[in-house]
């Protein structure tokens, strides 16, 4: 609606709306989070927490409605009808940039359940978001460094006892969990720094998402791998975004069956390790030639709108 105006105007509007956004809908969670602290019965907090989504769901709905009035981004979007919002999933994806969560939440608001986070330990204690965090129920975890494990072996499976114990609470309210399995977003430096063979994928880690199956692959009635392509660059999507520069996004949902992690077996076996690894990394492979078609085709069709234009 206002894209007629200039990049930089776009830019202070969209991050005011956003900033707005964010501090109404975040203190209306942070409040949440308080009465949970006051009142830890289970009734409260089930009823809390179907609240609490609901105000995430808000957020993500506002995020896409600034969106429509800074932008006119078209939305490629594969694989919604296979979806349920009463059920539980895990789901997996490729991470090029800041905007990567905005996009998801606001496209899968209505098709599953509000997406949480694993989040570093020490989130909890940011203002505002971290008790906003913990009122959504994103579980907080401190890994243990392999130093530590090494120095101390009793530690080994601790974090797997962590993972369960913050996993608890999914199973009255249908749940959806992301993993960003690369660790880090997209750029060429890192994925030259890692020798990646991938053309525009990272390494993925496969420890996260085996604790995560470990701890509560049981519940998860579906796999989710995403893959998240912005066809006109990889490179400063979120600045592109608020300067009301992307013109496309393309999100394809592939829904699988969930891989089955043994605990025990996954800490005290190398075998199960490497073949778990290997599963992932075929998986990366095939996303990675999924990326590269999807990128020809956009550099095709924009070759043919450019002739089109020029006849």
């Amino acid at each position: 609606m206002l894209t007629f105006l200039p990049g930089p105007v776009l830019f202070i509007l969209s991050l005011s709306l956003l900033i707005i956004n964010t501090t109404i809908w975040g203190s209306l969670i942070t409040i949440g989070g308080i009465i949970k602290l006051l009142l830890p019965f289970k009734v409260v907090r089930t009823v809390l927490t179907y609240i609490m989504n609901r105000f995430m769901w808000a957020w993500a709905t506002c995020n896409g409605s600034i969106l429509y009035l800074i932008s006119n981004i078209e939305w490629d979007i594969s694989g919604l009808e296979k979806l349920d919002p009463n059920r539980w999933y895990l789901l997996i994806s490729n991470h090029v940039s800041g905007f990567d969560i905005a996009a998801q939440t606001y496209v899968l608001r209505n098709h599953i359940p509000m997406l949480k986070f694993f989040l570093k330990k020490e989130l909890l204690y940011v203002p505002i978001l971290g008790l906003g965090c913990w009122a959504l129920d994103m579980p907080f975890m401190n890994r243990t460094s392999a130093a530590k494990l090494k120095k101390n072996p009793k530690l080994k499976g601790k974090d797997l006892e962590t993972t369960r114990r913050a996993c608890e609470r999914f199973k009255d309210v249908p749940t959806s969990i992301i993993n960003y399995v690369e660790g880090s977003r997209f750029t060429e430096e890192k994925r030259l720094r890692q020798d990646s063979p991938y053309r525009h994928l990272l390494r993925p880690k496969a420890s996260g998402i085996a604790f995560t199956l470990s701890a509560m692959g049981e519940q998860f009635t579906h796999l989710l791998n995403i893959t998240l392509v912005y066809p006109e660059t990889s490179e400063k999507v979120l600045s592109n975004v608020m300067h009301g520069r992307t013109k496309k996004v393309v999100m394809c949902i592939e829904v699988l069956p969930v891989p089955h992690v043994d605990a025990n077996d996954y800490l005290n076996h190398a075998d199960t390790r490497v073949a778990f690894q290997r599963w992932l990394n075929q998986l990366w492979s095939e996303k990675d030639h999924m990326i590269d078609d999807l990128l020809q085709q956009h550099q095709k069709s924009s070759a043919q709108q450019q002739s089109t234009l020029h006849k």
